[in-house]
């Protein structure tokens, strides 16, 4: 089975940022925790020309397989992450791909 890979963008005020930065990065360190399937979890932070462009935020996750993904997204603790952050992103983007 192939893996699964997953591009996430987020958009938002750049002064939430800071917030949502901090509750996106302790769940991916939650998740490469709990998840076994979890091969990876990377929070991105993309730049401009004058540094961080703190309106966005990019997350690239890999799963072992579709079971694996399929885990992830029934983990309970992922609905409360995304309650805890729905009020500071103005645009959420997810990509699935097979590798």
């Amino acid at each position: 089975m192939p893996k699964i890979g997953i591009i996430v963008e987020f958009h938002m005020e750049p002064a939430n940022h800071a917030a949502f930065h901090a509750i996106i990065s302790e769940h991916a360190r939650l998740t490469k925790q709990e998840e076994p399937g979890c091969v990876s979890f990377d929070v991105l932070q993309p730049q401009t020309k004058d540094g961080p462009d703190l309106s966005r935020v990019m997350l690239v996750e890999i799963y072992a397989d579709p079971a694996a993904f399929d885990a992830h997204g029934k983990n309970p603790r992922l609905a409360k992450v995304r309650d805890s952050y729905s009020s500071l992103i103005t645009k959420r983007t997810l990509t699935v791909c097979h590798m």
